[in-house]
C-alpha cells in the first residue's frame, strides 16, 4: 500500500477509496487495451454511484480537538501526517512526493511540503472528501 493511501483510509476510516490517478496508466496496461476487445458498455439499468462524500473538515478537526499537540492539518502536511499517526520525517515526505510524481527539488523542503499539502488536499478531494473550498486553491 502507498503512503497516499494509506493516509487515505486512515481518514476515510480504513475503507479508503480507490485513489484517482496517483499513478499513470502502466504500459502494460494501455497494450492490454489497445489489443482487447472493447467491455461492453453498462445496461441502461446499472448505474455507477460516485463514492460517498466524507467531511473529512469534521472528522480531522476533531482528531486535532482530541490531540494534546497544536496541529494545522489545514496548512501543514507534517501536521496532517501526525493527526493521522503517519511518519511525517523528511524521509517519509520525500516518499510521499516521489509517489505523487513532485518534479521540484526534494533539497527544498519548504516547497516540496507546500506542494505535498496541496497535492494530499486534492486527492482526498478528487476521492469523496468534502474539504474547505479555501485549501483547494
Amino acid at each position: 500500500m502507498g503512503m497516499l493511501s494509506d493516509l487515505m483510509s486512515k481518514i476515510f476510516g480504513g475503507a479508503a477509496p480507490s485513489i484517482a490517478a496517483a499513478a499513470e496508466p502502466s504500459k502494460s496496461t494501455a497494450q492490454t487495451s489497445a489489443t482487447a476487445p472493447a467491455a461492453p458498455a453498462p445496461s441502461a439499468g446499472v448505474s455507477t454511484a460516485p463514492p460517498p462524500t466524507v467531511d473529512v473538515t469534521a472528522i480531522l478537526d476533531q482528531l486535532a480537538a482530541s490531540n494534546p499537540e497544536k496541529l494545522d492539518w489545514k496548512r501543514s502536511i507534517v501536521d496532517l501526517m501526525k493527526l493521522v499517526g503517519m511518519d511525517s520525517s523528511l524521509a517519509a515526505r520525500k516518499e510521499l512526493a516521489q509517489e505523487l510524481h513532485y518534479t521540484g527539488s526534494p533539497s527544498d523542503s519548504a516547497a516540496m511540503n507546500v506542494w505535498l499539502h496541496q497535492q494530499v488536499i486534492k486527492k482526498i478531494a478528487e476521492n469523496g472528501g468534502k474539504v474547505p473550498s479555501e485549501l483547494l486553491t
